[in-house]
């Protein structure tokens, strides 16, 4: 059975910390997985839905590219990576969606740092790693 990890990414300096604590956690047990995962909100006015949905795409665009560089790092070290950007909802902390897909992959440690981008940027607020650590159910690693 492989160990699995999950860093919480946003692109904030913290989440940066967060993914090179994931390949110190492979260097400690070798043969760990990690799962990197995005959540993007949508964002803009909510009663312009193509608007909102242009600007939610943007972003995911700008994390492909984030998670494409990311992905290129872990496999040149031969770590078995995985990235995802899960679309969120804009009334739901992205700290849920990080829960679930934890509990959908089984993942055995959540990596989050304490302060994301914050509420301008609409990806991880900053109750985001306080919501992970009252729903997670695994051991949770905050990069502070």
């Amino acid at each position: 059975m492989n160990r699995k990890v999950l860093v919480a990414y946003d692109g904030s300096l913290l989440s940066r910390q967060a993914i090179q604590e994931s390949k110190n956690q492979v260097s400690l047990v070798p043969g760990t997985e990690v799962h990197i995962v995005s959540v993007v909100n949508p964002t803009g006015p909510s009663t312009n839905v193509g608007l909102s949905n242009n600007i939610r795409n943007e972003l995911a665009e700008k994390f492909e590219v984030q998670l494409k560089s990311i992905r290129k790092e872990f496999e040149k070290d031969n770590i078995p990576v995985f990235t995802e950007i899960i679309f969120g909802n804009g009334n739901q902390n992205p700290g849920i969606h990080v829960c679930k897909y934890a509990e959908e992959n089984a993942i055995d440690l959540i990596i989050v740092g304490s302060r994301g981008l914050g509420k301008v940027k609409n990806i991880f607020l900053g109750s985001v790693s306080n919501n992970i650590v009252h729903h997670a159910k695994c051991p949770i690693l905050v990069i502070k």
